[in-house]
């Protein structure tokens, strides 16, 4: 028997509801949820000796149960007189004072202020079919009705699915009016989340629009959302983020309910917001692994990434994340990322936090009561401690963060906010800092530490970097391409001009300074922010031998190449990233790569020279634009490829009869390692410049 209507516009209409409640008989049709799944939202916003109206009834049993708990002051209408028969026949012995009325909620017979309290369980939604103006003049009426019965401080409690045509509807007319506007989410019961067949695919919500006292003049408007039943209400500041608000939730409602169904959706991702701030706390992704084979204890694990780590190939790429959730071995695998700015405890208070939320990502087939199991890297949090954090007009908002290593080290990073699971730059901390700088520390946060967080935190000046040490892949294969330069065993020895275009935090203009004594660098910075940076945080100097130009590399090279006695550098390098997201390739921008730019810059590298660039990019065609350019103007192109990471180092020259076979690429990198590991030059023993340039291809 087909009770549901052919077109939404049936709910409209009378003849509907009459046919709909003959055919069913006297049967309860909840729409929207039991009592039990709205209990908690009633009895927040109904006291129980408030008079109360139920506008559109129909057979559904809310107003009998709550009558039964203590709300006896019940007055309950529908358009439809043959549910209001049924209504009066089922509880005139059982509930003599709940009255039940033949009455159209558009033209009500009630006094002015009669009730405390309007109920609506889905029949707003019911007449709301469709935004035509017929339609909205009935809504109007009916809206205008519930506005004149009820008193001043009363309440209008709207159950509704919050469909964006209603709620703009709802939440315009009585905001208009002045009225207090919360949107309340109804809290979901596990049962139903989980349904085979649920019975609405969005989330059910609560509109709870409170009548305030006329004030003439006034253009107060307020708005809030209360997403938990227990939460508290969060102030918005305009009915159109509040629209946007509702419909996130309804986006996460419709994820939890495709991933309960379906495996293998893709990449799922998804932000947990701070309830009371709105700031995103934890970033996570769902990952699904068909091919492992389904037991008891495999359906579901939640991975929480230490702070600081989350920007790792393995965590922070979706590659990664596969290989993780496979070789973890559970069927859907949900990392979860710690935001900077956020305080977290430690393991079990997150555990405690998340709980409940990751529950609703969960899949298919899991037994009752199994326990998900939560895994990390070392069994704890990690160490994230933010240093500073400031703006720079160019480069936008930024910190500077120092984090525990897998290998308990620190290290210090520069993040841009705008690419926030980008490391922009880093460099090691220096185990032997003063036992005074660790006393002066410990004092300082003594009062403030986290339970977990380790006593032995790193200094901020930036003269606790080890310099000696290259954080980055793809510098150490830029600083082994200086291994295709003449004699490289004499390089210590050579005068060697350098042009190093995006300063960053410095680490490797201050690398070549420190370890070629003859060599001469001008480095190139558009923005002034980022030498402040350096020489704070990542102790990074000027001297005779190096010097910071903060310029446009584009203007610098460009003025370099018309000057009548141009210069000529032994090597030039791009390390420049673009500040356009929206860019197939973030390294280094496109007007770096233009043929008439990169005839500027063969214009100043020496005829044996190497132009060395750092290239990052994911669109496959525009990188074979790229290379092809690179080639036209530079004949030898090698290609090095940095592995787990989307950095391709690109070395250029401008003689192809120069082309050096691998084993002779690998004998003068072993030539020149040599020269740079002998005794006093504090050269970092994981470093083999040989490796840098075992994989490179020729192009």
């Amino acid at each position: 028997m087909n009770l549901l209507p052919k077109s939404s516009k049936e709910f409209g209409s009378v003849d509907y509801w009459e046919k709909f409640f003959q055919q069913r008989g006297k049967k309860a049709f909840e729409w929207y949820g039991t009592y039990l799944e709205l209990c908690g939202v009633l009895h927040k916003y109904i006291k129980p000796r408030e008079k109360v109206l139920v506008v559109g009834c129909g057979n559904s049993e809310l107003s009998e149960q709550l009558y039964d708990v203590g709300y006896q002051d019940i007055v309950n209408i529908d358009i439809s007189e043959v549910v209001i028969k049924q209504m009066k026949e089922r509880n005139a012995s059982r509930r003599p004072r709940m009255s039940f009325l033949k009455m159209d909620m558009t033209q009500m017979e009630f006094p002015d202020a009669s009730f405390q309290v309007v109920l609506d369980k889905g029949t707003l939604d019911a007449v709301l079919t469709d935004e035509e103006e017929k339609t909205l003049q009935q809504v109007d009426r009916m809206l205008a009705e519930v506005g004149r019965v009820l008193q001043v401080g009363g309440r209008y409690l709207c159950i509704s699915l919050a469909q964006a045509h209603i709620l703009k509807k709802a939440v315009g007319h009585f905001s208009r009016e002045g009225w207090m506007v919360r949107v309340h989410q109804v809290a979901s019961s596990q049962d139903q989340l989980l349904e085979a067949e649920p019975r609405f695919s969005l989330p059910v919500f609560a509109f709870i629009m409170t009548k305030f006292r006329p004030v003439t003049g006034s253009a107060l408007q307020i708005f809030e959302l209360c997403a938990q039943e227990q939460g508290k209400p969060v102030r918005l500041e305009s009915a159109e983020r509040l629209a946007e608000a509702v419909r996130e939730r309804q986006q996460y409602a419709w994820l939890c309910s495709q991933l309960y169904r379906k495996a293998g959706l893709g990449s799922v991702s998804l932000d947990l917001c701070n309830g009371d701030t709105g700031e995103p706390r934890y970033t996570l992704h769902v990952v699904d692994s068909p091919t492992v084979k389904p037991s008891r204890d495999n359906h579901f694990a939640i991975f929480i990434i230490p702070q600081g780590r989350e920007t790792e190939w393995l965590f922070g790429m979706e590659e990664g994340r596969k290989q993780l959730a496979a070789s973890a071995g559970f069927r859907r695998l949900i990392t979860v990322a710690l935001h900077r700015g956020q305080q977290y405890e430690g393991m079990d208070s997150i555990q405690a936090e998340l709980s409940a939320r990751v529950m609703e990502l969960a899949p298919a087939g899991m037994p009752a009561q199994l326990q998900v199991p939560f895994l990390s890297v070392g069994g704890d949090i990690g160490v994230r401690i933010v240093q500073h954090q400031d703006c720079s007009p160019l480069s936008g908002d930024y910190v500077i963060e120092d984090v525990q290593g897998d290998d308990k080290r620190y290290f210090r990073r520069l993040i841009f906010l705008s690419n926030r699971n980008v490391v922009q730059s880093e460099a090691r901390l220096l185990q032997d800092v003063s036992h005074r700088a660790q006393k002066k520390r410990k004092k300082d946060r003594k009062k403030h530490r986290p339970p977990d967080t380790p006593e032995d935190l790193p200094v901020a000046p930036g003269q606790s970097i080890d310099k000696n040490y290259l954080c980055c892949e793809h510098h150490k294969a830029m600083i082994a391409g200086l291994a295709l330069l003449k004699n490289p065993e004499l390089l210590l020895e050579t005068p060697l001009a350098l042009l190093v275009v995006g300063l960053g935090g410095g680490s490797l203009p201050l690398f070549i300074h420190d370890h070629f004594p003859k060599s001469h660098i001008h480095a190139v910075e558009i923005d002034p922010s980022m030498l402040e940076v350096a020489t704070q945080w990542f102790g990074f100097s000027q001297s005779d031998r190096m010097k910071v130009h903060i310029a446009d590399g584009l203007d610098f090279i460009t003025s370099l190449a018309e000057e009548e006695a141009r210069p000529h550098y032994d090597v030039i390098m791009f390390d420049v990233d673009s500040k356009d997201p929206t860019l197939g390739m973030s390294c280094p921008p496109p007007a770096f790569v233009a043929q008439l730019f990169l005839q500027k810059v063969k214009g100043i590298l020496s005829p044996e020279g190497v132009f060395i660039l750092n290239l990052v990019c994911r669109d496959l065609g525009l990188k074979d634009s790229v290379l092809a350019g690179l080639k036209a103007v530079f004949p030898l192109l090698y290609v090095r490829r940095i592995e787990g990471e989307v950095n391709e180092i690109l070395f250029c020259q401008l003689h192809s009869e120069c082309k050096l076979a691998t084993p002779e690429l690998l004998e003068m990198a072993r030539a020149l390692e040599q020269t740079l590991r002998k005794p006093g030059k504090g050269w970092d023993d994981t470093y083999v410049l040989s490796d840098m340039l075992n994989t490179v291809k020729i192009v």
